[in-house]
């Protein structure tokens, strides 16, 4: 669905490590399927060496040794981190030798729509530059993550699908944050599924069966995400099987609209959303998407080092779709 989705209305996304196999496979994959019109960069004909037996006729290869905006570029960026003490002949380093900044550049600069990367790379290089140069988007606090969850013959969520939030950036929110994330994480599900956002904030108490300070912070992150987000179908704190087993929810919190009908996961702390993740996609074979970032200006979308090359289509179907919401808005 989301592939068809992006197909609609195709978008441009940068590839920056070119010169890995899974990467190359997918830009094969993605422009065969027609899902998205790719870049990728550095030297074309290190990058056909490495695609050997694939077809990248479509792409655009930005060799960052002869790219022609690349004096503007670097113009940009030392302009936006003057304060910071950048210089021309740093800034022209960052982006001849970093595919990451440079990526990022052409996402600010509007050659591409956005960039997904981190499979050779980790999850801090991959948004370092995003938030030095992109930054946070307007109205939003803070630049949290999710995986799109796909669970094979799974009657519960959305047929299947959940949003687990945050599984990759934010170690161990506050209230606060956990708010700003469940608000984050019901405007990317209704963007990527097109369907109702129903949101549960987990813990191992439901509606106040166990006392403890992690407990309370849930309880009050539900408070101030209902203050917030007035509008999203949002309730906790849940244990895992009252969020989305309908019996489960109906006996733990009867009455309650969310219980047993969650599609949203928002997870107490990373450990325990990134533990769940690990579980569902290892024990019930389920397709784990992300991490994909939320909250930042234009969508830049990290990787798992451990992806397949099926995994990078994903992404860069998620990010496509995320790109054209951003254009909407």
């Amino acid at each position: 669905m989301i592939k068809d989705r992006a197909r609609q209305d195709k978008q441009t996304i940068v590839l920056p490590e070119s010169l890995e196999r899974r990467t190359v496979e997918a830009a094969h994959q993605i422009l065969e399927e027609g899902i998205a019109n790719i870049i990728l960069i550095g030297n074309k004909t290190e990058i056909i060496k490495v695609a050997e037996g694939l077809d990248l006729n479509e792409a655009t290869f930005i060799d960052p040794n002869t790219f022609e905006k690349m004096n503007e570029y670097v113009d940009a960026l030392v302009e936006l981190r003057k304060n910071k003490g950048m210089t021309t002949e740093q800034a022209e380093k960052l982006l001849k030798e970093d595919p990451l900044f440079l990526g990022v550049m052409m996402v600010k600069e509007e050659l591409a729509d956005g960039m997904v990367a981190g499979a050779v790379n980790s999850t801090a290089n991959v948004l370092r530059p995003s938030l030095q140069i992109l930054k946070t988007a307007p109205g939003t606090k803070l630049v949290s993550s999710f995986f799109v969850m796909v669970v094979p013959n799974c009657e519960y969520g959305a047929n299947g699908t959940f949003i687990f939030s945050d599984c990759g950036l934010v170690q161990n929110p506050t209230a606060e944050e956990l708010a700003s994330i469940a608000g984050s994480s019901a405007k990317s599900f209704e963007q990527l599924v097109g369907q109702e956002a129903i949101v549960a904030m987990l813990s191992h108490s439901t509606m106040g069966s166990a006392a403890h300070l992690d407990v309370d912070k849930v309880a009050q992150a539900t408070k101030l995400a209902k203050e917030a987000y007035p509008n999203v179908k949002l309730d906790g704190e849940f244990q895992l099987d009252a969020a989305i087993v309908p019996s489960v929810g109906a006996s733990k919190a009867p009455g309650n609209a969310v219980a047993g009908n969650a599609n949203v996961l928002v997870f107490p702390d990373l450990d325990s959303g990134n533990i769940s993740y690990k579980i569902v996609e290892r024990l019930a074979k389920a397709e784990a998407y992300g991490p994909i970032t939320q909250g930042i200006k234009k969508p830049v979308n990290d990787l798992s080092r451990g992806c397949t090359s099926e995994d990078i289509v994903g992404v860069v179907a998620i990010t496509a779709v995320q790109a054209q919401n951003q254009d909407k808005q």
